[in-house]
């Protein structure tokens, strides 16, 4: 400042006239510069410093000058915050930070060659656990994989730059939580997108239940925040669907791929199973005309032909398209409701062994989810009931799939002899197979035709037609027809009916043996194959015999 500039100016010339003789009159101007600094000194320090926090004076009967309570209180906020940072430090015994622009991929394995788990972008925290060669094992945000080396800091090196990115984050404990554009559960047109468990967000802000993050407002019941470093994030979950496949084969057919137990056709004798149009596998080996894969629980053979199966980009292109998201249940059986909440009806049970679309539904609340079990008769409309499950219990895992093949053999009750021809397979058998080629074809409400769409009890309808069995088009007139029988002693060839939350038959489908059924399922599914009991089942019924 120019007066403090005066002021030393002013001192320095009385210092050499006092030396040289101690003039009373240089000492009253001394001791006026004095006075005059200190004016201007303190009327820098209220100017800048004002009592009320606006320039130029403080609230109505507040005094100039009077000391502000605001800055203790700045000080415990401050002391308050720097020790919730030291708190989110202290969570790594031997911290890890990324310094890269950008992000880097955490892989499964110590090599570019290891499948991608998910990625840490710049400044995310780990616990490193050890390394190997240029890659480090690290853990963090629920993943356990390798990064490079080169792009990690640790050492008291990461603790004192780590201490710039700590942030308020909210960290999601749902399995799935909806981010909406306003702070309001009760619009359902706000919602705008979704983020997965374990997922940590920068909080924006907090009011009346909900946390604003970047996209939008979470709520504060499915989050804990704290202060925290970010951490490694798992792959969007389309790309971990298919980044677990080192080398995809997907079925181009528009039915389903057999899938053999040996490098050859030999007709039904060696079929194991059955990939579905669009379903995928690994392929473990090569053969002349053929692929050694393991597709679900099946590993078997499939035919390389390009018309039938695509490999390399074609594959990775087809099952980005394809996959779907669907709840993977863990537990042997779960309820369904017809309401999400645990006051609701349990109409129906699922099972583990199946995996079920789920319903992009917006009205469903958090901790709840809406999947497709089936479409039902024209009678009823076209639409089963609501079918809610919870996932609070983590019993159920929701994420994106890729069809798999399934376990299948053609059917063969060993009831007929003869040789040769197709008349050597049983009456039953027949009935099955003719039944299995549709499978793949569309799911039409109130259709009958088996190639370009049929309902439920269109499909069940035109297959027996073919066998001379003559029934009528809907599901609850056709369960009472032929002959009752039970799980125990039913046969392929026999038809299973399924009930809605009002205990009315809606739904039917065709035992295929093996625990297995083919039936018209949904719009989403089209004509497939399912466990015989993938929801409970009301009736079963023989009309062959």
């Amino acid at each position: 400042m120019h007066e403090h500039k005066d002021y030393v100016t002013s001192l320095n010339k009385a210092r050499k006239k006092r030396n040289q003789k101690m003039d009373p009159r240089y000492l009253l101007v001394l001791l006026a510069v004095i006075a005059a600094a200190g004016i201007i000194a303190l009327a820098v320090k209220n100017f800048k410093k004002p009592v009320s926090g606006r320039a130029g004076g403080g609230p109505s009967g507040q005094e100039q000058g009077t000391p502000s309570e605001a800055e203790p209180a700045e000080a415990d906020a401050e002391a308050d915050t720097e020790a919730q940072v030291a708190e989110a430090l202290s969570h790594f015994t031997n911290l890890g930070l990324i310094q890269v622009s950008g992000y880097v991929n955490i892989r499964e394995t110590p090599g570019t060659d290891g499948t991608i788990l998910g990625t840490i972008a710049n400044g995310g925290g780990c616990e490193v656990l050890g390394t190997e060669g240029d890659w480090t094992k690290i853990r963090s945000g629920g993943i356990e994989g390798y990064v490079n080396s080169q792009y990690m800091v640790t050492g008291d090196d990461a603790k004192n730059l780590a201490r710039e990115y700590v942030k308020l984050r909210a960290v999601i404990t749902a399995k799935s939580l909806r981010v909406r554009q306003t702070p309001d559960d009760t619009n359902s047109e706000n919602v705008v997108g979704a983020v997965s468990e374990g997922q940590r967000f920068e909080v924006l802000g907090q009011e009346d239940g909900w946390i604003q993050i970047e996209d939008g407002y979470i709520s504060q019941e499915y989050a804990q925040v704290s202060y925290a470093l970010d951490e490694g994030r798992k792959l969007d979950e389309k790309s971990m669907a298919i980044n677990q496949y080192e080398n995809l084969v997907m079925s181009k057919v528009t039915g389903y791929l057999n899938v053999r137990s040996s490098p050859e056709d030999k007709g039904n004798a060696n079929i194991i199973g059955k990939m579905t149009s669009k379903a995928g596998g690994e392929i473990l080996e090569t053969l002349d005309g053929w692929y050694k894969v393991k597709s679900g629980p099946i590993i078997g053979y499939i035919s390389s032909d390009p018309q039938y199966t695509a490999t390399g980009q074609e594959a990775k292109d087809i099952a980005m398209q394809t996959a779907t998201k669907k709840a993977v249940i863990s537990t042997d059986v779960l309820n369904v409701r017809t309401e999400p909440n645990t006051d609701a009806k349990i109409w129906t049970q699922i099972v583990k062994d199946e995996k079920y679309p789920v319903v992009d539904d917006p009205n469903t609340p958090d901790g709840w989810i809406r999947i497709d079990l089936d479409s039902v008769d024209e009678e009823d409309g076209g639409e089963s009931d609501s079918a809610y499950i919870s996932t609070r219990d983590n019993n159920v895992e929701v994420r994106y799939v890729i069809n798999e093949a399934i376990k299948f053999k053609p059917a063969d009750d060993g009831s007929s002899s003869g040789s040769g021809s197709s008349g050597s397979a049983s009456r039953r058998s027949q009935v099955v197979n003719y039944a299995l080629q549709f499978v793949g074809n569309p799911y039409v409400w109130g259709g009958t035709s088996l190639t370009k769409g049929a309902d439920c009890s269109g499909f069940t309808m035109k297959v027996m037609e073919k066998f001379g069995v003559s029934l009528p088009h809907y599901s609850g007139s056709q369960a009472k027809m032929g002959k009752k029988v039970t799980s125990a002693n039913m046969k392929p060839g026999d038809l299973i009916f399924y009930a809605g939350s009002n205990g009315r038959v809606n739904h039917v489908a065709m035992y295929i043996g093996n625990g297995q059924i083919v039936h018209a399922a949904s719009r989403r599914s089209g004509i497939k194959i399912s466990t015989w009991n993938y929801r409970s089942p009301v009736a079963i019924r023989n009309m062959l015999d």
